[in-house]
C-alpha cells in the first residue's frame, strides 16, 4: 500500500493513494485507521514529507562498502564498520520532495547521498534482527544531504547532517517492500550519480534497527537513513537531486542558497 501525507486547500492530513486518487484517512496512520470512500483527484493535491517531525533520525555511517573508499578521509579507514554506527540527526532537517535544498552560509562543499528510509510503525526495544522489521511501517526515499567540510572538521556532526533542508524525505511511504532488494539511483539534472541495490547493504534494515532498539526505544514515526553508496555527488545552486528507489517513487529537490545572513562570523 502506498500512504503519503498531502495538503488540500487549507487541511492537511494523511491518505493512501490509489491510481489517480487519493483516500484520506480516517484514524491515525500508525494506529488504526481506514481509507475514506470517496477519493480526490492526485492532480489536486500537494504531497508532503510523508513523517513532518519526526521524534528521532538515525543515520547508518558507511553501510555500503563501495562508500567506504571516498568517505575514508573522514572515517580513517577504508573498510566499512563491522558494528553499525549510527548518528542522530534533528527533525528540525525534515523536507517533503519539491522542497528546496538550502545550502547555508559557510558551508562550502554540500554533498547528495541517496538513501532507503524505513519509518517505525510501533515501539521497538530490544528486539533481534529475526523480529526488527515487523516493527516497520514501511520505507520512503531519503537524502542524507552532507556539508563536508563541517563534516570532517568540526567534533560532531550535528551541522554537517543536520541543518535546515538536510533530511529531505518522500515522496510516499510504501508498505509491503522487501528492503534487502531495491534498486536505488541518485541523479542530478538528470545525470545519475549513483546506483546500488540494497541488497549491497553491509548492515541490513534488520540488523540496524535491531541495533538501535538494544540502546534506545523506537517509536511510531522514528526514520531510519539506512546508508549510501559508492562516492557522493556535490550539489550546487540551482541543482535538481532525485533520488529514486523501486517500488517508492522518486524524491525531488531543488537546491538553493541562504540568503547571507546579517551579521557574519561564522566558518
Amino acid at each position: 500500500m502506498i500512504y503519503a501525507r498531502f495538503r488540500h486547500g487549507a487541511r492537511e492530513s494523511y491518505c493512501v493513494i490509489q491510481g489517480e486518487h487519493i483516500y484520506e484517512l480516517e484514524g491515525e496512520i500508525f494506529a488504526e485507521h481506514s481509507p475514506a470512500q470517496t477519493g480526490i483527484p492526485l492532480s489536486e493535491v500537494t504531497l508532503l514529507a510523508p513523517v513532518p517531525r519526526p521524534g528521532k533520525i538515525l543515520a547508518a555511517a558507511v553501510n555500503y562498502q563501495s562508500h567506504a573508499a571516498g568517505a575514508s578521509a573522514i572515517t580513517k579507514s577504508e573498510e566499512a564498520p563491522a558494528e553499525p554506527q549510527l548518528f542522530l540527526k534533528p527533525s528540525s532537517s525534515v523536507i517533503g520532495s519539491d522542497e528546496p535544498i538550502v545550502l547555508p552560509e559557510g558551508a562550502r562543499r554540500v554533498d547528495a547521498e541517496g538513501e532507503l528510509v524505513a519509518v517505525i510503525g510501533r515501539a521497538c526495544r530490544n528486539v533481534g534482527p529475526d523480529q526488527s522489521l515487523d516493527y516497520v511501517f514501511g520505507y520512503t526515499c531519503g537524502n542524507d544531504v552532507s556539508a563536508r567540510h563541517w563534516q570532517r572538521d568540526d567534533l560532531q556532526w550535528w551541522r554537517a547532517k543536520g541543518a535546515d533542508t538536510f533530511s529531505p524525505i518522500g515522496p510516499v511511504i510504501a508498505t509491503e517492500l522487501d528492503p534487502a532488494g531495491l534498486e536505488l539511483t541518485t541523479r542530478i539534472n538528470g545525470e545519475e550519480r549513483q546506483r546500488t541495490n540494497t541488497v549491497a547493504l553491509v548492515h541490513s534494515v534488520a540488523t540496524l534497527i535491531a541495533f538501535a532498539s538494544q540502546v534506545c526505544t523506537l517509536e511510531p514515526g522514528d526514520l531510519i537513513f539506512t546508508g549510501t553508496p559508492g562516492e557522493t555527488p556535490t550539489i550546487l545552486e540551482g541543482d535538481i537531486i532525485e533520488v529514486e528507489i523501486g517500488g517508492i517513487g522518486v524524491l525531488r529537490n531543488s537546491v538553493v542558497r541562504q540568503t547571507p545572513p546579517a551579521a557574519a562570523g561564522f566558518g
